[in-house]
């Protein structure tokens, strides 16, 4: 696989694996409310109980397990911002020539 193909969908693939990650940790955060190893919440305040710790358990985890797919997505957004800072110093040299 050539390496401009490898990062052609790199923030689509980083996206999706952090909402995957995202809905693990919320999987494992509500066995573990329904199970009562973890306390539930007050007041029916459940679900946002668990959706905030699921993104407090998964903000490390993604920094950690997805650092490849990070990467590439970086590579890949600096290649466009090349692109198009090269696309615009070509517009402001045609201008200045006319």
């Amino acid at each position: 696989m050539s390496t401009a193909s490898s990062h052609k969908y790199a923030s689509l693939r980083y996206t999706a694996s952090r909402i995957g990650l995202l809905v693990a940790c919320f999987a494992v955060v509500w066995v573990l409310c329904y199970a009562h190893l973890i306390p539930i919440g007050v007041n029916g305040s459940n679900i946002f109980w668990m959706l905030l710790l699921a993104l407090v358990i998964s903000g490390p985890l993604s920094f950690v397990l997805l650092r490849k797919q990070r990467d590439a997505m970086s590579v890949q957004i600096s290649h466009r911002v090349d692109r198009a800072k090269e696309r615009f110093a070509a517009n402001a040299g045609q201008e200045d020539g006319v």
